[in-house]
């Protein structure tokens, strides 16, 4: 008896929901996705924030291809050199060669370590911000998410979604984003503050530019390592190839992953060589990763960067993201918050939004909810989307509220 992929899906595959999406997808092109049946659906999410270049970018596809002819995986992290890997880690410090008028103290960011996603970066900074500062204190942001692991859990500002999984690391504290008077809790006794420049699951928060330059400076004056988590904003996602490039600062330690990839599993932390270097004593060896690295995923992700910078990605994501904005107004949408291609469109509860999302779903465009915050859609779609594109998604998002 045949038994359908679908099938399989449900009974062999580990759930992360008793709902899940469950669309069949045979291949993908640009923004669009394709069943099996051929219907075409429109990516208005990029995979969650991975897609920035589109599904399969010509550009992406040769560098894999040209890697594939040289060599995959040969050694653990660190050990040979490789020419994806550091061509990517020289590309990456190239973005980060610019002045800010809210400096790091460490200088400018020369060193890239290489891991398999986002949470792995997140590990890896935590690692790292320990070990340089000698300290155990850590502090996020309520709402806030960095990831599943359990450090990056740890971490993570909505107790519901880890309070089954406790117990989790000690010293952790919490702030708002966005709000001045909390700074006060960064102490000589904090390693790190890790936040996002701009709040990604608690729903697109954009904060003002004076608070960050403020959590710069407080960083500084205390001895604080600043880890900002470019994982959703990295790569020309709200309109300049890194979001804290928009408020003057600069971090300690960088993370990045998600678009990164062009589509290829990779994500990185990055700081200063002065920063970096402990983690290569005392104990030898402090941090190793088996995949981290992949040169393929690097080649893919060198071909990503290229793109996004040499087709203006990040500055024409500025004028898609005001098209939305023009074109999404309704009585049911509240608001729209965002920058660039990273929006959240506000509406009045989780049932309104779901029942949107589905019926859009069903008409050929995919959108999706915030973890932290059930009653905006999220629209974050590849930053290659054409103009006629967006109002052709805009049209039938529009013709779902008035049904």
């Amino acid at each position: 008896m045949h038994i359908s992929h679908r099938q399989h899906f449900f009974d062999n595959l580990a759930q992360t929901s008793d709902f899940p999406l469950a669309l069949e997808i045979e291949k993908a092109e640009g923004i669009y996705m394709y069943g099996p049946d051929g219907k075409s659906y429109m990516d208005l999410i990029s995979g969650i924030g991975v897609s920035n270049v589109g599904h399969r970018h010509p550009q992406v596809l040769a560098a894999i291809h040209a890697q594939l002819d040289k060599h995959m995986h040969l050694l653990v992290y660190g050990e040979y050199v490789q020419s994806s890997q550091v061509q990517l880690a020289k590309a990456l410090t190239d973005t980060l060669d610019i002045e800010m008028p809210h400096p790091s103290p460490f200088g400018l960011i020369d060193n890239v370590y290489f891991t398999n996603s986002g949470t792995e970066a997140v590990e890896g900074a935590m690692k790292l911000a320990k070990r340089f500062t000698k300290r155990k204190e850590f502090i996020s942001c309520y709402n806030a998410y960095h990831g599943a692991t359990q450090g990056a859990l740890s971490l993570a500002g909505a107790e519901f979604f880890k309070r089954n999984f406790r117990p989790l690391l000690p010293g952790i504290k919490h702030i708002q984003h966005g709000y001045l008077a909390d700074l006060d809790k960064i102490s000589e006794q904090t390693a790190a503050v890790i936040i996002e420049v701009i709040g990604g699951e608690s729903g697109v928060r954009v904060p003002e530019v004076g608070y960050l330059a403020a959590l710069r400076e407080k960083c500084s004056e205390t001895g604080t390592l600043l880890i900002l988590d470019e994982i959703q904003t990295g790569f020309g996602r709200t309109g300049s190839f890194w979001a804290f490039e928009q408020y003057g600062i600069y971090p300690d330690i960088l993370l990045s992953a998600k678009g990164m990839g062009g589509g290829m599993p990779i994500g990185a932390f990055m700081a200063s060589q002065q920063i970096m270097k402990v983690l290569k004593t005392n104990p030898i060896l402090g941090h190793i990763t088996t995949f981290g690295g992949h040169p393929v995923s690097c080649a893919a992700s060198l071909a990503a960067l290229r793109v996004t910078i040499d087709e203006n990605l990040s500055e024409a994501a500025i004028g898609k993201g005001d098209l939305f904005r023009s074109l999404l107004i309704h009585p049911k949408i509240r608001e729209i918050r965002g920058k660039g291609l990273m929006l959240a469109a506000e509406m009045e509860s989780f049932d309104k939004l779901k029942d949107t999302i589905d019926r859009c779903i069903a008409q050929g465009v995919v959108t999706d909810w915030f973890l932290f915050c059930d009653n905006s859609m999220r629209i974050a779609p590849p930053l290659t989307i054409a103009e006629e594109q967006i109002r052709e998604a805009c049209s039938i998002i529009l013709k779902v509220l008035n049904s």
